[in-house]
């Protein structure tokens, strides 16, 4: 037995299991590649939403610039994901991600240099119609690259640290620097009317995609491994539309994980509603570019503390009061965002945000992966990750909507002048939808674990 495989089987701290993953060459190169796509796609986001923002001829569609982008981030996996998944199985999976990197890189370029409104929002949605082809092909190499099954939990979290945490990290910081490095290259100001700073942005974002594409070309040649078969008869899989009809009545009938479901939807809408609502928010708080980019990063500097955060407090309060916690807390933090009056206490209130959002989601993932039964656990992430990507991309579409039709009224509370209307009032409606969904959460699940504790009382006595 391997040092590695006596520290998994002793049960070893987090931390040293993630070290014995990242001892793997091969993982850790594949890791390395995840952080370079996963920062490109984050300042690919910033940077494309604040191009169209400023592209934009009409207020509205201003105002659509992010939740625009968003939806074309989203799009692809509703309508294209079996694709990914056929082309993992049939082909060379290393090449299908070269291939799928080089694309998203010239589709960047085209999109940094055409200048086009509407451009943007094709490309975007062609550049992640590639990434559909990318995630399953890693998804799929990556136990070839463990030595061994005891190492894929180890090795799924310190991915998600990387995608959701580092990751985010380094794609904001890129975009507040770059949109923010005028006053030190004073810059000509005929070149920031082209929106130079933030198409330079999109370049590097597009150069970390090639960086991936030449890493996985010359140094991961693992990824066109594939697992040995048995010989075994091969079943044929049951189709999507059975799955997620079997795993919506499983939903449906099982109150913790149908509270678990409910605040997802509303943590989902508030958070969509408040990214509709960030980039004309940020502007009513004159910071400009950089400040958008600084609140996102706040954000998300908030979602890593959360996931870090979140398993110590797990170990003191039961999962399922943790998670409608979260979402409740998340919804009333958003009540001083909505009435902030300067660009400091928004930071401050956004890392609050984004902590309580990261400790939800981290905890939701914890809940499917330990208390919902294996011959049904994929069928319910596939509904879970259906629902994220319609309801997300739903609520921030509808968001600039609500933006655009609704008037600014200016009202007075003991002495302080608020406006309400525009993006503040968007935003205290997401911190509504947000406490209901939690309270709701909160009380469906404690009813799963009183339904389980009673069908044991009964079954005892009998």
């Amino acid at each position: 037995m391997t040092e590695g495989d006596r520290t998994f089987a002793a049960g070893g701290s987090t931390l040293a299991q993630a070290r014995v993953v990242l001892s793997t060459r091969s993982f850790r190169r594949l890791w390395i590649v995840t952080g370079l796509c996963s920062s490109a796609d984050w300042l690919t986001v910033l940077a494309l939403s604040g191009l169209a923002g400023s592209t934009a001829t009409t207020a509205a569609g201003a105002n659509f610039a992010l939740p625009g982008v968003v939806l074309a981030n989203l799009l692809p996996g509703l309508l294209f994901a079996p694709l990914g998944g056929l082309l993992a199985d049939r082909f060379d999976r290393r090449v299908v991600m070269a291939v799928a990197d080089i694309a998203r890189c010239l589709l960047l370029l085209s999109i940094a240099f055409a200048g086009s409104y509407w451009w943007i929002f094709a490309g975007t949605f062609l550049t992640q119609v590639a990434a559909i082809l990318w995630i399953p092909c890693k998804d799929s190499a990556l136990p070839n690259l463990l030595r061994g099954p005891q190492e894929m939990e180890s090795a799924t979290q310190v991915g998600l640290v990387m995608t959701y945490g580092l990751s985010v990290l380094v794609g904001g910081l890129l975009f507040v620097l770059i949109t923010g490095a005028n006053p030190v290259v004073q810059l000509p100001t005929h070149l920031l009317e082209a929106n130079m700073l933030v198409r330079v942005a999109i370049v590097v974002a597009a150069a970390f995609y090639l960086a991936s594409a030449v890493v996985i070309a010359t140094r991961l040649p693992e990824l066109s491994r594939r697992a040995e078969t048995t010989g075994a008869p091969v079943v044929d899989s049951p189709r999507l539309r059975d799955m997620v009809r079997d795993g919506v009545r499983y939903v449906r009938h099982t109150p913790l994980v149908r509270g678990l479901f409910t605040g997802m939807t509303g943590a989902l809408a508030a958070g969509g509603l408040v990214v509709g609502a960030a980039q004309p928010y940020s502007r009513g708080l004159h910071g400009g570019q950089a400040a958008y980019g600084m609140l996102l990063l706040a954000i998300f500097l908030g979602v890593l503390g959360g996931l870090v955060g979140a398993p110590k407090l797990a170990r003191r309060v039961p999962h399922r009061r943790l998670f409608g916690s979260a979402v409740v807390l998340a919804g009333v933090c958003l009540v001083p965002m909505a009435l902030s009056p300067s660009l400091i206490l928004s930071l401050v209130v956004a890392v609050l945000i984004g902590a309580t959002g990261g400790s939800a989601f981290l905890v939701a993932i914890t809940i499917i992966g330990s208390r919902v039964e294996d011959a049904m656990r994929g069928r319910v992430n596939a509904v879970y990750q259906s629902m994220l990507k319609i309801v997300l991309g739903c609520s921030a579409t509808l968001s600039p909507l609500l933006i655009t039709v609704m008037t600014v009224h200016p009202v007075t509370v003991w002495g302080f002048t608020f406006s309400f209307g525009g993006p503040r009032s968007v935003i205290l409606g997401g911190s509504v939808v947000a406490v209901v969904a939690g309270v709701l959460a909160y009380r469906q699940m404690e009813t799963g674990v009183d339904e389980r504790r009673f069908r044991l009382g009964r079954r005892n006595f009998r």
